[in-house]
């Protein structure tokens, strides 16, 4: 399953099609996640036949206990890399949703529902660690923007799967989405398992070092608490937007739909475009001008109760969900960049899975706090998600001085394979590499991600 490990210099083709593979997994697992989202209380309560309370309580608890395992599957990747663990929580994904509709007590529910939140938190940091070592540079930058434009696209054909199949009547439905899930998770999980092994597999005592060397790298942790912070803008869509237009702006429920074809549709074509621009700057200002333009947007929906009505309305509405969109253009790209690039490449998965708890804990605590939010005047939730997304800007910005100038800046490389620098200074190289490097071998490896026309900007 592993394959032969290609550490260096593969030919340029060979480099091309391991980047579709990997775009293709990815594309692949979000539709899964497209089908599943929208659908997971009525999903799992059809299937299941449990309360919606019950499901509830049950999802809350899978969803802490997949937030206790994340540092495990940081030492995983570390152990064991991006690649091989990937491979696995796309394989527990798939059995998990095949196993849902057998899952009829309350036990057996959450033991899936705990395979499936599990596999569905350790998804994201496999998946850039394995970006990581396929790729350097502004290679791995234009790689994660294809990901994260793709996956936009996977999430939106999932979510019409998931309507198509809600056509089929009663519980046949429902079935069919499970048999889908657990297809669709499988074959993302071969496709990845056809990826060449770039790992050496060689050790160093700083990789013992663990988690202690993440917790005190200062700057690496404000740039997870300013992402923490801006994650709630992200997460508002969601969970805020519907009602708040529907209840407070007087959009018909179809038409708050059309917002969020619309986000999705502008992040799938405009996002790798986008991307190429905010990589000429720096990664940290980029990224905080992305979340100025986040707080711009909460202060136009703020006013749209106001100064909209009639058929005006969803016009207004729309012209403020691309401001929004537009601020999630120009945040993603460089935030994602920049979690991946200040990793040390021996401590990657441990890095990515603390920042993966930005996101997580995000999505924990927001439906209670929109929910208080909500129940208050509509300004006070876009203020306090404006206050919020400024700060993060305003701590990414104090961040970047500290942080290693690889990160923050496109177009300049850490020194080797394991190379980093912590707050303190101190230079830290791990993988049992020459500091510098095979210069012809790095850079015949990224040449060769670019495509047969030498251009990180090709379709993969």
């Amino acid at each position: 399953m592993d394959g032969p490990v290609r550490p260096g210099g593969t030919d340029a083709a060979a480099s091309a099609g391991t980047r579709r593979r990997v775009i293709a997994a990815s594309l692949v697992s979000s539709v899964g996640d497209g089908i599943y989202v929208p659908l997971t209380m009525l999903f799992v309560h059809s299937l299941t036949g449990l309360s919606l309370t019950a499901i509830g309580t049950g999802l809350t608890v899978a969803g802490l206990g997949a937030l206790a395992f994340m540092p495990a599957a940081g030492i995983l990747i570390d152990r064991f890399g991006g690649r091989r663990v990937l491979i696995g929580v796309l394989a527990l994904r798939a059995l998990g949703f095949a196993a849902y509709p057998f899952a009829h007590s309350y036990p057996a529910f959450l033991a899936v529902a705990l395979v499936v939140a599990v596999g569905m938190w350790a998804s994201s940091p496999s998946q850039q660690a394995l970006i990581g070592d396929l790729a350097r540079g502004a290679e791995r930058d234009r790689l994660l923007a294809w990901d994260r434009s793709l996956r936009n696209a996977g999430m939106g054909f999932g979510s019409l799967a998931a309507a198509a199949m809600l056509a089929l009547n009663g519980t046949a439905g429902f079935i069919a989405a499970a048999e889908a899930l657990a297809a669709v998770f499988a074959v993302a999980a071969i496709l990845v398992s056809r990826v060449p092994n770039t790992r050496t597999g060689e050790r160093t005592s700083r990789s013992r070092e663990g988690y202690r060397q993440v917790l005190a790298d200062r700057p690496y942790l404000l740039a997870t608490t300013a992402n923490f912070l801006i994650a709630f803008g992200y997460t508002a869509q969601a969970m805020a937007l519907p009602v708040f237009l529907t209840r407070d702006v007087g959009l018909p429920d179809a038409l708050a739909g059309a917002v969020f074809a619309l986000n999705t549709v502008l992040v799938a074509v405009a996002g790798v475009p986008v991307s190429r621009l905010t990589l000429r700057g720096r990664r940290t200002r980029a990224a905080a001008l992305g979340a100025a333009v986040f707080a711009l947007s909460f202060g136009a929906f703020a006013l749209l109760p106001r100064f909209t009505g009639g058929s005006g309305a969803l016009v207004a509405v729309l012209a403020v969900a691309v401001l929004y969109t537009a601020g999630e253009l120009i945040h993603s790209a460089p935030a994602q960049g920049l979690s991946v690039q200040a990793a040390p490449d021996h401590l990657r998965g441990r890095y990515l899975s603390v920042y993966q708890l930005s996101w997580s804990v995000c999505r924990t605590v927001a439906p209670m706090l929109l929910g208080f939010l909500l129940d208050a005047q509509p300004w006070h939730l876009w203020s306090v998600l404006a206050l919020m997304v400024l700060s993060g800007a305003a701590i990414l910005l104090r961040a970047e001085r500290s942080l290693p100038v690889h990160a923050v800046r496109t177009g300049t490389h850490a020194m080797g394979t394991g190379a980093h620098v912590t707050s303190t200074g101190t230079h830290v190289t791990g993988g049992g590499q020459p500091p510098s490097g095979p210069p012809r071998e790095v850079a015949g490896t990224e040449r060769a991600f670019l495509g047969r026309r030498g251009r990180g900007t090709d379709v993969p």
